[in-house]
């Protein structure tokens, strides 16, 4: 297991101004045995160009129609050899010696997943001069349950200090527990990876975290990136990808916590639906009263959250919707 091969999976959609500088990230990898896979999902600039320059003996370029980022990751998956998986978005990039600290880890722990820190940054930043944001989950977990409400819990009052966000990159993954939590759902959804990562954790025995190594996460200011789209489809899959998590968890534990914690998220889904999409708030508002939600009904600045004790959240969602289209 000293020297196990590792695949970085990279999908690419129009990432040509930041693919290079990713590639070298991933090829200046301290761990010597990896594997990178390209997976173009369909890009109409000249990524998959620039990505075919980089092929060789331990790098594979591959290209679909565009898919979404789920589909490519899948199909890097087909073509990965790799006892360990590296995902790797096409505008991040990893410190040099982040896999190798994770393998380190994981040979000793082949069970368990492991995360890293990370650094978050503008597109007109420097990473590397940046301070790394440090998370809970350095405590590290045996209990994959109780490491998941912890994520889920949004920093609420229900769990003080937990909550947050583990980007993708983060992860250094056994395959194995890959191949039995069950590939990406293919649907395109700005929480594709929760949905994905909540399987593969239950999959395993826990979380290990890893103090060196470090994941740097690019943030786009007005990108129009799939994450921040406010489309039909895309809260449809919110929606769904919350009823997909609350059911493996509900399959693993009858904590009321669970119920409480999900109450919130899809609280959250029918605001922010309404009144665009008013069935898929409908639906998201029911599910979290039958769940027993009695949280804030509106949160936005303090003026607006005032008003919605007065009003009502709904007539503040007609008023936000009027001035700015949602």
């Amino acid at each position: 297991m000293i020297d196990v091969l590792v695949s970085i999976i990279i999908p690419v959609y129009n990432s040509e101004k930041y693919l290079t500088e990713t590639l070298n990230s991933a090829l200046s990898q301290t761990w010597a045995n990896k594997e990178i896979i390209i997976v173009d999902d369909g890009s109409t600039d000249n990524s998959l160009a620039l990505a075919k320059k980089y092929e060789s003996d331990n790098v594979k370029v591959f290209s679909q129609q565009n898919k979404g980022a789920s589909a490519a990751r899948n199909l890097g998956l087909k073509h990965a050899n790799g006892t360990y998986i590296q995902f790797l978005d096409a505008d991040d990039l990893l410190s040099a010696d982040k896999i190798a600290s994770q393998v380190n880890i994981l040979n000793n722990h082949q069970d368990y997943l492991c995360v890293c820190d990370t650094v978050h940054f503008n597109d007109n930043q420097d990473p590397y001069s940046l301070l790394v944001s440090t998370g809970w989950y350095e405590e590290e977990s045996d209990d994959p349950v109780d490491f998941l409400l912890k994520l889920y819990s949004g920093g609420s009052e229900l769990l003080p200090g937990y909550g947050g966000m583990i980007q993708p990159n983060c992860w250094l993954t056994p395959r194995h527990l890959i191949d039995k939590a069950g590939l990406w759902n293919e649907f395109r959804c700005p929480d594709d990876d929760g949905e994905f990562f909540c399987r593969v954790i239950l999959a395993g025995k826990g979380v290990k975290f890893s103090r060196t190594g470090v994941n740097y996460y690019r943030k786009h200011i007005k990108a129009n990136s799939w994450s921040g789209q406010k489309s039909r489809q895309a809260f449809e899959n919110i929606f769904l990808s919350t009823d997909l998590k609350f059911g493996y968890l509900k399959n693993r534990t009858q904590s009321e916590l669970l119920d409480q914690i999900f109450s919130r998220h899809y609280w959250e889904v029918g605001v922010a639906t309404y009144p665009k999409f008013k069935d898929i708030s409908d639906k998201a508002i029911k599910k979290a009263k039958d769940l027993g939600y009695n949280g804030p009904k509106y949160v936005s600045g303090k003026t607006s959250t005032f008003l919605s004790k007065l009003l009502g959240w709904r007539i503040m969602r007609l008023l936000s919707y009027a001035k700015h289209g949602f």
